[in-house]
């Protein structure tokens, strides 16, 4: 039966994520089939855990999916012989003071947790930071720690006689090191695929933590992954019968869980890149255009007549055209580009975006639409978020696609825009929400 555990942190930045990476690496290296989940609305980190596991990694969200949902994601994991869980922030922080953290994933599963802790500009005081983690929830249990930028010898003496009360085992001890650093921007981490030589470093931070972290004996903390359960339906209905998804560097943020669930439900995907001035499918009944860079690729993009052509002569043709994020400012009529340039887009939607000033918009989203369209009728609700840097320059008249609102169910304002058969928003949607609250 497949373990597993939860690779937690008392707050971002604390080097949770490379070593997750480094241990299924170094699993995978021994021949184990181990599996991921990556907790939270992130596309970036399970790009890195694919490459390092050599299998999907899912995202298991606390606050947007129906816990039937993430109980039939967690059955993905099934024929692996361990999974990690890398959690999302601290452990305790979510989508509201009290849903939506690592820490529910861990209470909702029984999956014990290791706490990444970084200790480099602290000694003693680590031992106060980790009591206050184990007593803080009494359905959460710590099964041990990784001290994580040590310094010496002497530093670490001092870190495992203060934590020794506690009783909690010392998995590992890290120092600082190059090796371990991942290069970021914007939204996040570089693109598993944009990563110069991603191979190689996984491998060098897979000797590195092998070195300084008790891998077997972290492994042997794993608990049972439940039973495999079916899906809930409808997740989000598949958009057609044949659905051409843009699959690029600028058109990358996909959920697996959603294109499993389409497969499910009959629906043929079929992959097209604009960055390399393809077109969609002409027999595709529906075009999906997901989230990614298109503000880094605005140049190409617009010079890919090809590809801009073919989503016009789908809405012609009667399909339905989606965007989510990135793919939403594409269907737009132009993208004004960080250098302030502005190239035209599909002109499908009547709406023009700008990177030029780029300001940061993020968080949960409850959704209902507005309008019947291929996402079902007026009405349905669905939970999401939303994450970019991109803002509206101007919005001409059309119907808006949702109405949303906060985490909190706060703050109601339009969100997207439908004309005809193309249809967007800046939400990515994560799942249904016709459904009490768990």
């Amino acid at each position: 039966m497949t373990a597993a555990l939860v690779i937690a942190a008392p707050a971002s930045g604390s080097g949770k994520t490379v070593v997750t990476l480094a241990i299924l690496r170094h699993l995978n290296r021994r021949g184990r089939r181990v599996a991921s989940f990556k907790v939270g609305p992130d596309y970036i980190d399970p790009g890195f855990h694919r490459r390092a596991s050599g299998a999907p990694c899912y995202n298991l969200d606390p606050w947007a999916m129906r816990a039937a949902t993430r109980r039939a994601i967690v059955g993905h994991a099934a024929a692996a012989d361990f999974a990690l869980v890398e959690g999302v922030m601290g452990l305790f922080d979510g989508a509201t003071a009290d849903a939506g953290s690592t820490a529910d994933i861990a209470a909702e599963f029984g999956w014990p947790v290791i706490l990444v802790v970084d200790v480099g500009a602290q000694a003693s005081s680590a031992a106060a930071l980790v009591r206050g983690f184990l007593t803080h929830r009494a359905d959460v249990e710590i099964a041990g720690i990784v001290l994580n930028r040590v310094g010496g010898p002497g530093h670490v003496r001092t870190l495992k006689a203060a934590l020794a009360p506690l009783g909690l085992p010392v998995l590992g001890a890290i120092p600082p090191d190059p090796r371990l650093t991942v290069p970021s921007r914007h939204l996040g981490l570089v693109l598993a695929e944009e990563h110069g030589d991603l191979d190689a470093f996984l491998d060098g931070a897979a000797n590195a933590i092998a070195a300084h972290v008790e891998i077997d004996a972290l492994v042997a903390l794993g608990r049972p992954l439940p039973a495999p359960s079916p899906a809930p339906a409808p997740l989000i209905p598949a958009l057609g019968r044949r659905i051409a998804i843009a699959r690029d560097a600028a058109f990358a943020f996909v959920y697996p869980h959603l294109e499993a669930a389409w497969r499910a439900e009959g629906a043929a995907l079929v992959p097209f890149s604009p960055l390399a001035d393809q077109a969609p499918e002409p027999a595709a009944d529906a075009v999906f255009l997901p989230g990614g860079y298109p503000e880094l690729h605005a140049v190409r993009l617009a010079r890919s007549r090809t590809f801009l052509d073919g989503l016009r002569t789908a809405v012609a043709h009667g399909a339905t055209v989606y965007g989510e994020c990135g793919g939403y400012m594409v269907l737009g009529e132009t993208l004004v580009a960080r250098d302030g340039s502005s190239h035209v887009m599909a002109g499908l939607l009547p709406l023009a975006t700008s990177f030029a000033a780029p300001a940061l918009r993020i968080g949960y989203r409850r959704l209902i639409s507005t309008v019947a369209s291929a996402l079902g009728p007026r009405g349905s609700r669905f939970r999401g978020h939303e994450f970019h840097y991109a803002q509206v320059v101007s919005q001409g008249d059309a119907a808006p696609l949702f109405v949303a609102r906060d985490a909190e169910g706060e703050n109601e304002a339009s969100l997207g825009l439908v004309k005809g058969t193309a249809m967007g928003s800046f939400a990515h949607l994560v799942d249904s929400a016709e459904f009490a609250p768990d």
